[in-house]
């Protein structure tokens, strides 16, 4: 059984990518073996490198997501959660998705100007950008690099629709730009909400801010007139599943307009980390949790076809679904996404353009 690490969500970094050469050990991986302090493994330390993409803006053609665009400032995320469906994508970069996708992270800080190059270009068609569809955009590095809200200030002066999923309540630090935007309809924000229990919430999102400030950023937003969605994403069967109607009570007394789940997913190197995760820190139900799983996914750890990945399948599916209505429609929730308008964007302006 492999040790926890203090503050991370991963417990091993051995997976191999798919993407790579022969396999090769991660630089970080030398802290391994260092002698264990009480029982204990160091800490292991954040680095991030600057990337240069040459462009900002990611297509995708799924038909089972209610956006075809989105923007992504930042590759892996210190949040560690442990179910995060984003770890693969570190294997594109021959690195483990499991510690290394939490502690080497990549940051894009000419994401601005590439976006206010991408929306002058001529036959640019306007749609809501998503934030938040990889990997968090208020991530703790989000404090000192200012990507996310570099790239919302460009959509705020040329009136271009948004939405924002996270899980940090450092969203709030941005009410100034988002208040004016959500007053034209240009903007809504999600808040992810998995556990109000503090212990597990550690476990399952080891940097991640705690459910209640989460909450309260809910209250922020809706006191500023910033729609605002939770999102109890993901739902982790004999983990987190008692705590539906719970949470649905608290975001609506928290001015939620609207609430949404889902059931785990595990796509990927996703299945191994997170088996790994819960023999280390859920012995007692690991089996009872990956059957459950199972029986969802159509008898496999993951589901990758569209419209059934986002929802599961089988008895538990319906049941977390009846229980989620019933718990909507008790406190006056309902499960619409939020919608955007696209009508009041136009182009920013150039550099010739500012002469006149």
């Amino acid at each position: 059984m492999a040790k926890a690490r203090p503050v991370r969500g991963a417990t091993v970094n051995r997976e191999s990518s798919r993407f790579s050469l022969p396999e090769r050990l991660a630089d970080g991986d030398w802290l391994d073996a260092l002698e264990d302090v009480d029982g204990a493994l160091p800490p292991l330390r954040t680095s991030v490198t600057v990337e240069t993409p040459r462009a900002i803006i990611t297509r995708n053609q799924s038909p089972d997501i209610g956006f075809d665009r989105s923007i992504n400032p930042y590759r892996g995320c210190e949040h560690g959660c442990i179910y995060c469906f984003a770890r693969p994508t570190h294997a594109y970069l021959d690195l483990s998705p499991g510690l290394d996708f939490e502690s080497k992270l990549f940051a894009k800080p000419s994401a601005g100007e590439l976006l206010r190059a991408e929306l002058m270009k001529p036959g640019y068609s306007c749609r809501p950008i998503a934030f938040g569809t990889n990997t968090d955009p208020y991530q703790p590095i989000e404090a000192e690099w200012k990507i996310t809200r570099g790239c919302i200030e460009v959509l705020a002066e040329t009136d271009h629709p948004l939405t924002i999923t996270t899980k940090s309540d450092r969203v709030v630090r941005d009410i100034d730009l988002l208040a004016p935007m959500a007053a034209k309809g240009l903007a809504a924000v999600a808040l992810s909400v998995t556990s109000l229990d503090a212990k597990v919430a550690r476990t399952v999102e080891p940097r991640a801010p705690h459910p209640e400030r989460r909450l309260t950023a809910v209250r922020r937003l809706a006191d500023a007139g910033i729609p605002t969605v939770v999102s109890i994403a993901p739902v982790i069967p004999a983990i987190t599943d008692h705590e539906i109607e719970h949470i649905v009570e608290r975001a609506a007394e928290s001015g939620a307009r609207t609430i949404t789940y889902l059931p785990v997913r595990l796509p990927h190197e996703v299945a191994p980390l997170f088996r790994a995760w819960l023999d280390t820190h859920f012995p007692d139900r690991a089996g009872k949790v990956m059957a459950i799983i199972n029986s969802l996914r159509d008898g496999r750890d993951n589901d990758p076809n569209f419209f059934t990945r986002m929802r599961g399948s089988g008895p538990w599916a319906d049941l977390l679904r009846t229980r989620f209505q019933i718990a909507m429609k008790k406190h006056g929730l309902n499960r619409e996404w939020l919608r955007v308008r696209s009508d009041l964007f136009h182009p920013p302006r150039g550099p010739q353009g500012e002469l006149f």
